[in-house]
């Protein structure tokens, strides 16, 4: 640390108390200086022909008779003064980074300027900043943190300003050249050895080596100077980035509660907005969307303006396909319901579309995901998973696993929903587009309606049928067959599989369900045939509707629909014949 020493006398200021200062001479004192509630009894002479203020303070009380002094104001308070008169005595005295604004302040508070006598107090102490603690990066650093206290003289001398203006110089300086200890609590001891594109570099200092320092200044002071960073134009968004990502760190709350406590909550607010003002204007590069989403949380928790809230949505939406699910996650807020805040995530999603961004795979698979975590909420309104599921489009969507797992969480947790209701929540979902393992998991799941297990029975026949047809020309595209599209299906079926399918379609089902018994399968595998991924269970559902859908077709009655005459595709790809007439008799179905 810099440090000037004034003056070569002994120090020969002595207390008694805490309120009481006094010169120690072989004179008697003749002014008592009242500054707060300390009294000094001083000398006038030594006094009065340094400061021009002691000068016109003194002649006005001996016009009233009174040899005190009363400096009620002064900044920096009793402290400041003596330094003050310790250089009017000549006594020593030791000016550093700490002490040096203050002795600024009281210095001109007392007018000791050059016209009173030459080589005074302020000139002494602009030589000092100017030519040493200004040119100190940890020095700057500590002056600065002394200045709130001392407004607004310390604003007025242009002291803050000036080390404002030479911090941000500093932050812009090429690493390589910095020799001082770059924090205040470690010094550069070995080059770091980093790789960039197959060379090896020895950088000295890392490039955001100042952001830790300036993470220790208040607020408003953090402000100002990352204001000039930026207007300076020379600094990397990411560096800046990670200084405003560091200072939330530094600064805010770790709990909830404390973060949205009233307490603390004018000081928290202003804490994000301002940080939400400062961060780079690149389009949001400089910021990871995980940070924007962390401030967008604390944002909503501390009550942040509308304005700067939708300058986080906007930064967010632009790049929501680098989100995680637990970033979404983020708390509603009254007069919401909800666990989390649904609308706050459909709004980033709709953003998002609206920009035609190409990676809407990810963003797909992100939505999917947050729907399976909040379709465990009881809270959770049908219309908001309806409206998330739909904003994704098709093309998002190349498989349905993640929609199916959020729609089965879903039925799980909202029991009481109306049938219309869960035929609308399973109609989001394409079981063309269910792979292997949730084709088998749909197909004995007791909480989806008849009709959509049948679609999966349908669709998996469908598949195993052009699994047997093209397992000789072709093995390599039955491994593959399983993520298809419904057109692609279309082309390689063959043409019973075709008729087969538009005989279904005439197929109408109650809306009930028949009995599930046994856990839901898990990891099956296909074996080759392709069918032998059905369980008995759902082979005797899809054999009764063969048979059903074949009665109609040759117009016979009811009675010979069920006579275990007809053959399930079932049967006829596993080359056997199996009678539904036991489970014929629990349930009917209506055929138009």
């Amino acid at each position: 640390m810099k440090f000037m020493k004034l003056g070569s006398k002994p120090d020969a200021f002595q207390a008694d108390g805490n309120t009481i200062r006094f010169m120690s001479s072989e004179l008697a004192t003749d002014v008592v200086i009242n500054v707060g509630e300390v009294k000094f009894f001083l000398h006038k002479f030594p006094l009065l022909s340094k400061s021009n203020c002691l000068q016109k303070l003194s002649l006005k009380s001996n016009e009233e008779t009174s040899d005190e002094i009363y400096l009620p104001d002064l900044p920096g308070g009793p402290k400041a003064f003596e330094i003050c008169a310790k250089f009017c005595y000549g006594v020593t005295v030791t000016l550093n980074a700490y002490n040096v604004v203050a002795a600024r302040c009281a210095a001109e508070y007392l007018e000791m300027t050059e016209d009173v006598d030459q080589g005074n107090l302020i000139f002494k102490i602009e030589v000092f900043l100017n030519s040493s603690v200004f040119h100190s990066w940890k020095d700057s650093i500590f002056l600065l943190q002394t200045t709130p206290s001392l407004l607004p003289w310390s604003e007025d001398l242009k002291v803050v300003g000036r080390c404002i203006d030479s911090i941000a110089s500093k932050t812009s300086v090429d690493p390589s050249l910095i020799k001082w200890s770059y924090t205040y609590n470690r010094k550069l001891l070995v080059p770091d050895r980093i790789v960039d594109n197959g060379v090896l570099k020895i950088e000295s200092v890392p490039r955001d080596w100042w952001v830790e320092d300036i993470c220790e200044l208040g607020i408003d002071l953090f402000e100002r100077v990352m204001t000039v960073v930026k207007s300076k134009g020379r600094m990397d968004g990411k560096v800046i980035g990670e200084a405003l990502k560091t200072y939330i760190v530094r600064w805010l709350p770790g709990s909830v509660d404390s973060l949205a406590s009233e307490v603390h909550n004018r000081r928290n607010k202003k804490l994000v907005e301002t940080v939400i003002s400062l961060l780079p204007s690149d389009g949001g590069v400089g910021c990871s969307c995980s940070f924007l989403l962390k401030l967008l949380k604390c944002a909503i928790l501390v009550g942040a303006d509308d304005t700067f809230r939708e300058d986080l949505v906007k930064r967010i939406s632009s790049k929501l396909d680098k989100a995680s699910v637990n970033d979404l996650l983020i708390p509603a807020r009254s007069p919401q319901t909800a666990k989390y805040d649904v609308e706050l995530v459909q709004t980033l999603v709709n953003q998002y579309m609206q920009h035609g961004k190409s990676m809407m795979l990810s963003v797909g698979k992100l939505v999917d995901g947050y729907l399976a975590e909040i379709a465990y909420d009881p809270n959770l309104s049908f219309s908001s998973f309806v409206l998330l599921s739909q904003s994704v489009p098709e093309s998002a969507r190349p498989i349905h696993d993640g929609l199916y797992s959020a729609i089965d969480i879903y039925l799980k947790e909202h029991p009481n929903l109306t049938k219309s209701e869960r035929k609308k929540i399973c109609g989001l979902m394409d079981v063309k587009k269910l792979t292997m393992d949730a084709s088998t998991h749909a197909a004995q799941n007791e909480l989806l309606p008849l009709r959509v297990v049948v679609q999966v029975l349908y669709t998996e026949q469908l598949r195993a049928a052009v699994g047997v047809h093209s397992h000789t020309s072709d093995s390599q595209e039955n491994s593959s067959s399983t993520t298809k599209t419904e057109e692609d299906w279309e082309k390689k079926l063959p043409d019973e599989g075709k008729s087969l399918e538009k005989q279904m379609s005439q197929v109408k089902m109650t809306d009930g369900e028949i009995p599930r018994k046994g856990k839901l399968a898990k990891g099956s595998k296909n074996t080759g045939s392709g069918i032998q991924l059905l369980p008995s269970r759902s082979r005797r559902i899809f054999d009764k509707l063969w048979v059903v859908r074949k009665g109609h077709g040759n117009g016979e009655n009811r009675s010979s629909e069920t006579s275990g005459s007809s053959q399930s595709p079932t049967s006829v790809v596993q080359g056997k014949t199996k009678s539904s007439d036991s489970s014929s008799r629990h349930r009917r179905y209506s055929v138009s």
